[in-house]
């Protein structure tokens, strides 16, 4: 279909485009705007119903939502935000330079512009900054013939109204209560008689990371927001959690590949910003490595009196590294599961203890039978390279496993522990131990 859309674009039959654009998913649309040359864009764009224009304005790129407001009418702009969910407009809002945002802002009533203001001035990755306040919220005294009649006045506008929200009559969150619920208890029943008071929710300025744990533990589909007088001032929806967890796993993937971590997509980020991303921990860790090249300074008569020993440093490092990383890995996809805490650090640490010695007596004895028997080499050489082997598993799965919870004691991101930080550590350590035990096996 899409070719066909394409097609009917390129030769200007507009009309018939529009008919087969209206049967496609909003989703579908918005990746369809990616392809289309911009002024074309605008054309199709303003043909569009405004219902299915305000969801495709939400789904397509920031480039594009700007060039479309710099390039429509004011009122056009007003109907775009009339018929935006409300957390929709803040997000595409918080991505705008100021002098878009003062002209959609030029476009709203006064209260609408002062909630922006409000919702904007919400610390970033809080929960207030992505909350909407299109909910609907109910009394304990209404009758469930009464909550329901309520529901259709006003759930039109909704963005969700399987879980409606009972509050009192100073908005304080009481309880909640599914719609499901409302529709099969009897008319009769009272709101207060079948809503749940053991309530989860958040408050405003709490961290996006936590909201999403939470929603995770309690396998929730959206979650009430309150003030510090516990008042009920918005919902979080599962959509927007889902964007959270892709965020937020895309953020530990950069830190744990030494990178600063960059909100724009990879191929519309200027290779300058990139490089400045990447450079500060490779800087790092290259003057970090300089003490593995003067622990091999400090060794190098042991080096010269047995050259064959060289031929195995990088094999005991990639292994150090490699077992690192694969501990580090799940310690730090436990903490941010919530399948780890800090109390489990002594736990943890006998765990990859056991790991390590199983993983490393089969490494150590494969690796003898190897380098003995298959490559010849000589047997206090060989067992030298299978003694540091075997202890270099051990260090790097016990330092891999509990660098991560020590991070998160002292507040830093664990992801930050992970790949090229430990490599480093285990790798300096691992020429210690190499080239000490080949002093006392080998006499040197």
């Amino acid at each position: 279909m899409k070719e066909l859309i394409l097609n009917l674009i390129e030769q200007g039959k507009y009309a018939d485009a529009k008919n087969e654009i209206i049967k496609m998913n909003v989703v579908d649309i918005a990746q369809l705007f990616e392809e289309l040359e911009q002024q074309k864009l605008l054309v199709v764009f303003r043909i569009l119903p405004k219902e299915t224009a305000a969801g495709v304005f939400s789904y397509i790129s920031n480039d594009l939502q700007r060039y479309i407001i710099e390039s429509i009418t004011d009122k056009e702009i007003k109907t775009i935000l009339d018929e935006l969910f409300f957390d929709d407009a803040i997000d595409f809002l918080e991505e705008m330079p100021s002098n878009v945002v003062k002209r959609v802002l030029k476009n709203t009533d006064e209260g609408t512009r002062k909630l922006i203001n409000h919702f904007l001035n919400y610390p970033e990755y809080s929960a207030g900054s992505i909350m909407t306040i299109e909910y609907v919220d109910l009394k304990k005294e209404m009758t469930v013939v009464q909550a329901i009649k309520h529901i259709k006045q006003t759930g039109i506008d909704k963005e969700a109204i399987h879980t409606c929200y009972v509050t009192d009559e100073f908005r304080k969150l009481e309880g909640v209560v599914s719609l499901r619920k409302l529709i099969l208890s009897e008319d009769d029943v009272l709101v207060k008689d079948v809503m749940k008071t053991e309530t989860i929710f958040v408050n405003t300025h709490d961290d996006q990371e936590k909201i999403a744990a939470l929603f995770k533990k309690y396998d929730l589909l959206s979650m009430p927001v309150v003030d510090n007088e516990q008042r009920l001032v918005g919902i979080l929806t599962i959509d927007d959690i889902v964007d959270i967890i892709d965020q937020e796993n895309t953020e530990d993937f950069e830190k744990m590949a030494a990178m600063q971590p960059s909100e724009e997509e990879y191929l519309k980020t200027n290779a300058f910003v990139l490089a400045k991303h990447r450079i500060t921990w490779l800087v790092i860790l290259m003057i970090s490595a300089t003490f593995t090249g003067n622990i091999i300074r400090k060794f190098d008569a042991v080096l010269q009196s047995v050259v064959i020993l060289t031929s195995f440093i990088p094999m005991l490092m990639d292994t150090g590294g490699n077992a690192g990383s694969q501990s580090s890995t799940l310690i730090i996809r436990g903490l941010a599961l919530g399948e780890i805490n800090l109390k489990d650090f002594f736990r943890v640490l006998w765990k990859e203890l056991q790991v390590s010695l199983l993983v490393g007596t089969a490494l150590s004895l494969l690796n003898f039978i190897r380098i003995y028997y298959f490559e010849k080499i000589d047997f206090y050489v060989s067992v030298t390279v299978c003694i540091t082997l075997f202890f270099t598993v051990i260090l790097a799965k016990i330092v891999g496993g509990i660098l991560p919870i020590l991070a998160k004691r002292i507040k830093v991101d664990p992801a930050l522990m992970a790949g090229p930080l430990i490599t480093t550590i285990v790798d300096a350590v691992t020429l210690v131990i190499y080239f000490s035990t080949a002093k006392i096996l080998l006499g040197i």
